[in-house]
């Protein structure tokens, strides 16, 4: 079984955003992994371990980011859950890149590693905390011609067979959906619970070898992607303007008043 796992370094969500030229200024002191992208680690690990000893025999994660060097510290962190090998697609002619134009790397670098063996599954958080698209994973799918089973709450490969069964919950519904390997997979949250890194781990992520491939390696045209290729333009970006004050009204029998009077003020009803 071989598993690609695509990642990414995000700006702390509890860190202050700032933009340049529309853009949002990745400090790599105030950055971490997409925190759901440990969901889709920790699928994919388990996904491995539940495999009898003669197919886990040989088996590959990979952790794969379209990044600056910033990106390698994502990369850490999933070496430090128990992935085998990372990869980093770094270009500055990636800059700016919009969804579709990280999917085109991505989806790239996923073949180039099907070069080298098969790969039986793409899994992916079911978004990523910087800019919540939630869309790269149906885009990667589309753009690898697979199956894409979205959005799982529970994940399960069938023994002896090459079927990938999901259970996803809507709004109204439950959901089953199976498709056969290979496929791309996106995880919910709720999935599971990421595992917290053994010291052995978190010694050996510290001097593991990340790869770093050019979109030259890639064989992708760099007018693609980035901002020359986005199929989107910010045009405008502003720190989120200042709270307003809280209005604090003793009720002394007119809070109901008081309270309606806001809600209409406000245009809330």
């Amino acid at each position: 079984m071989r598993i690609v796992v695509p990642v990414k370094y995000v700006p702390d969500i509890n860190a202050d955003r700032r933009f340049e030229d529309c853009r949002v200024v990745r400090d790599p002191a105030e950055g971490s992994l997409n925190e759901l992208d440990e969901n889709a680690l920790e699928a994919a690990l388990r996904i491995v371990e539940a495999l009898p000893d003669d197919e886990r025999e040989g088996s590959e994660i990979v952790a794969l980011t379209v990044a600056p060097a910033d990106g390698d510290l994502a990369l850490r962190k999933a070496f430090q859950m128990g992935v085998d090998r990372g990869v980093r697609v770094t270009d500055d002619a990636l800059a700016g890149s919009d969804y579709f134009g990280t999917t085109a790397a991505l989806a790239a670098a996923v073949r180039r590693l099907e070069g080298e063996a098969p790969v039986d599954l793409v899994v992916t958080g079911m978004a990523a905390l910087d800019g919540l698209g939630s869309v790269v994973p149906a885009l990667l799918a589309a753009e690898l011609g697979r199956p894409a089973l979205t959005l799982a709450k529970k994940v399960a490969l069938e023994p002896g067979t090459r079927t990938l069964t999901i259970t996803r919950e809507t709004d109204d519904a439950t959901e089953e959906l199976a498709a056969s390997l290979p496929a791309v997979l996106s995880v919910a949250d709720t999935a599971n619970t990421p595992r917290f890194p053994n010291f052995k781990l978190i010694m050996a992520a510290r001097t593991k070898e990340i790869e770093a491939w050019s979109l030259a390696d890639l064989d992708v045209d760099p007018a693609s992607v980035g901002a020359a290729g986005a199929r989107t333009e910010t045009t405008s970006a502003a720190p989120r303007p200042p709270r307003p004050e809280v209005e604090l009204v003793q009720d002394k029998g007119e809070g109901g008043n008081a309270l309606a009077e806001f809600l209409i003020r406000n245009e809330l009803v």
